[in-house]
């Protein structure tokens, strides 16, 4: 099947410099399109589709899906940091300097913190290690921020998702989990709360719908009425998120 439907989709005008993949996936019911930050694409079909009908529905989605892959394509340089005293790093849309300080100063497993305005990193570490525990850092509070945050909007869209946690993602903002867990990229708590919650708030109206088309579509807007707006700003900020790579 995988096979039959990969052929039917290379039969379209897919752009030759477009990556792409067919993914199987037994328990959805229609097409989803998904394109990860770096413009690839991934065509996940049920395990009973129809070549020809995923073909069609793809075809349909061209126009607007080249769009999304130019947009990605644009910002998939991913930010490098420096990690000396004055680099730049953002919470929940604040800007924080990094100061680098002796061990005694502070406290706590990742050698990181919040304090003053200053994200304070115990030094001397190297560059890699460093990039590791400030992504640490942002993990253990995205775990806090996202478990509080997450009751309010999971009651408006109907759903008692198993809970949520931050981690690294990989290619991929959030995740919904087989089970009805949400994950999130640690790298969106650098976002303002408001695109945290649309990240949120995607993921858990995936325990409703599993595609992406029309009643995936108002089953956000319960949760997030301007969720167009708020899409549109996010790909603006996604481009300019750090996932750890330092120098």
């Amino acid at each position: 099947m995988n096979a039959s439907v990969q052929q039917a989709i290379a039969s379209l005008p897919v752009p030759e410099e477009w990556t792409w993949r067919v993914d199987v996936r037994p328990r959805r019911r229609t097409l989803g399109i998904e394109v990860a930050p770096d413009g690839a694409v991934v065509f996940a079909v049920p395990g009973d589709a129809e070549p020809e009908a995923v073909a069609a529905a793809v075809r349909s989605r061209l126009p607007r899906l080249a769009e999304e892959v130019r947009r990605r394509r644009v910002g998939a340089d991913e930010p490098i940091k420096r990690l000396i005293s004055g680099t730049e790093f953002r919470y929940l849309g604040r800007r924080h300097r990094l100061k680098r300080v002796s061990a005694d100063t502070v406290s706590g497993s990742c050698g990181v913190r919040l304090r003053q305005g200053w994200l304070e990193l115990v030094w001397p570490v190297t560059a890699a290690e460093g990039g590791r525990r400030i992504a640490e850092w942002y993990t253990a509070c995205g775990d806090r921020w996202l478990a509080a945050r997450m009751p309010p909007l999971a009651t408006r869209l109907g759903v008692e998702p198993r809970g949520v946690v931050a981690r690294d993602t990989g290619d991929w903002w959030g995740a919904c989990e087989p089970d009805g867990g949400i994950v999130v990229h640690w790298a969106v708590m650098q976002l303002a709360p408001a695109l945290v919650d649309l990240v949120l708030a995607h993921e858990l109206s995936h325990l409703r719908v599993s595609g992406h088309g029309a009643r995936f579509r108002h089953q956000l807007r319960l949760a997030l009425p301007d969720v167009d707006d708020r899409e549109k700003w996010f790909e603006d900020e996604a481009r300019h998120l750090w996932r750890g790579a330092v120098r």
